[in-house]
């Protein structure tokens, strides 16, 4: 009776030893782990991305075939090369969206999982947005030849804006930091980088439905850089913009906001390509305009010092 009960301690030890071990995040097994559905999701995000790619690239060169000058002048095997990338910017955003979801509700969330869904966004939302806007917005800019000159670097500007985001996305969120107070809100800290992405795809979206009614796009082409360059600063700024990680099944909201989100996917359904900019670029301005109006508090003086 003695030796089955001391290996019951034991058994129960090396239970409690691999719970720790599990609940360690640090832990090399638990780090390491690759949960099925929520990296499936991350695959599809990157699959996503690199297709997108080949169509930018695909589009480019029927561009160039043609020898487009004006974004008017794209041919209608050009726009669709350039709306499959579009449409698969945002079928990334849904995959990026799901693993989260999925890692969250299942508690299967780890540390391979936050790095490989960083990766795989630094394709889908970083490379992919900066290829459209060099292919299509800054690229064929006639009358206005230094956005030519100027379009690669802008492009790797917010590629490089992109990256350092959700470099640091990963640093804030690691388990092991030590967080402060008011470090505890579930706010996003920057633009979120799918959103920065939305963005780019929605505008690509309303050109290419302008160039398809014959208009003038050249026109607005000094608007696209400063935009290009607020997108950028925004993803490494320190602006907060709202997160929706905490809706779910049993989330309750107000009568004006229910409203509201019904009137938003009005729009979104009436309007399309302009409507889902108009809200893009809603949810840019909120933050700045909230960001800006929320009151300052003062900087502490620093301790005196006893140095000469």
């Amino acid at each position: 009776m003695r030796f089955r009960r001391r290996q019951s301690h034991a058994e129960r030890a090396a239970e409690e030893e691999r719970v720790a071990e599990r609940e360690d995040p640090y832990n090399v097994t638990q780090a390491s782990r690759i949960y099925f559905l929520p990296n499936l999701m991350t695959a599809g995000n990157l699959c996503c991305g690199f297709a997108a790619i080949i169509f930018c690239i695909k589009a480019n060169y029927e561009m160039r075939a043609a020898g487009v000058q004006v974004a008017t002048d794209l041919t209608p095997q050009a726009i669709g090369y350039f709306k499959w990338a579009v449409w698969l910017i945002l079928g990334a955003a849904a995959f990026d969206t799901l693993d989260g979801r999925l890692a969250r509700m299942g508690g299967r969330e780890s540390l391979f999982g936050a790095e490989f869904d960083s990766l795989a966004d630094v394709v889908s939302f970083g490379l992919v947005p900066a290829l459209l806007v060099f292919f299509l917005i800054l690229s064929p800019t006639q009358g206005y030849p230094i956005f030519q000159q100027m379009g690669g670097f802008l492009s790797f500007i917010y590629l490089l804006c992109a990256a350092i985001r959700l470099a640091r996305f990963n640093v804030i969120t690691n388990p092991l930091l030590h967080r402060d107070a008011k470090d505890s809100s579930k706010d996003f800290v920057g633009l979120p980088v799918p959103a920065a992405a939305g963005t780019v795809a929605s505008l690509v979206l309303a050109l290419l439905s302008l160039a398809e009614n014959d208009r003038e796009l050249h026109r607005w082409a000094v608007v696209l850089p400063p935009l290009l360059v607020l997108i950028a600063v925004l993803m490494v700024s320190t602006v907060r913009y709202p997160s929706g990680k905490k809706v779910d099944m049993q989330t309750s909201t107000k009568l004006s906001t229910f409203v509201l989100a019904v009137v938003i996917a009005g729009v979104l359904f009436l309007f399309k390509e302009f409507g889902l900019l108009a809200c893009t670029l809603s949810y840019i301005f909120y933050g700045l305009i909230r960001h800006l109006r929320r009151p300052r508090q003062p900087h502490a003086s620093p301790p005196p010092t006893n140095r000469v």
